[in-house]
Order: structure tokens, then sequence, then C-alpha cells
């Protein structure tokens, strides 16, 4: 199983934090669910140089384990901020 990352985009209203319960409780009963987050303030970091400013459009993670990207995209329905018309950018978590 490969291991990917859901980055949910702040492109959409946020909506009610009980709306991800059923969601997630899904995503574990399929044995998919690794962990996420909501993502709060941080900062870039350079050493020896300015760092670039944060990216601001990123507000929450979640990761999953799946076969392949489109067995990822198959886990979207249900998604609070996917079904209010938000973005969900999947990348792939490559082992090395």
């Amino acid at each position: 199983m490969a291991e990917y990352i859901l980055f949910m985009h702040n492109d959409v209203a946020a909506g009610d934090d009980a709306d991800w319960e059923p969601y997630i409780r899904r995503l574990k009963e399929q044995g998919a669910f690794e962990g996420g987050s909501e993502i709060g303030e941080g900062l870039c970091v350079r050493k020896g140089a300015a760092a670039p400013q944060i990216t601001d459009r990123l507000v929450g993670y979640i990761r999953v384990t799946a076969p392949t990207i489109d067995d990822v995209k198959s886990l979207l329905p249900g998604n609070p901020h996917f079904e209010a018309g938000g973005t969900v950018e999947i990348r792939e978590l490559p082992r090395t």
C-alpha cells in the first residue's frame, strides 16, 4: 500500500467540526486513515538567506494508505471540505 496526503485548501468557508466525525470514522473502518489535523499558523526558515512566506492556502491534511491514487480519489466522497466545493490536493508520500 502506498501512503498519500490530502491537503485541504482554504477556498471554502469552514464547516462544523462535527461533519468530520463520520468521514474520519469511515476512513478508519476502511483501514485507510493514518492521521490528520488542521494546519495552524507557522513560518518558513532558511539558513543564511531570507525565507519565503508560508503557503497560506493549506488549512488541513489527512494521511491515508491506498493501493493507487485512483483509490484515494474514491475516498473523497463524504469529505466535508470536498463536499463543500473546496480543493483537495492529493500527494503521494514516496518511500525512500
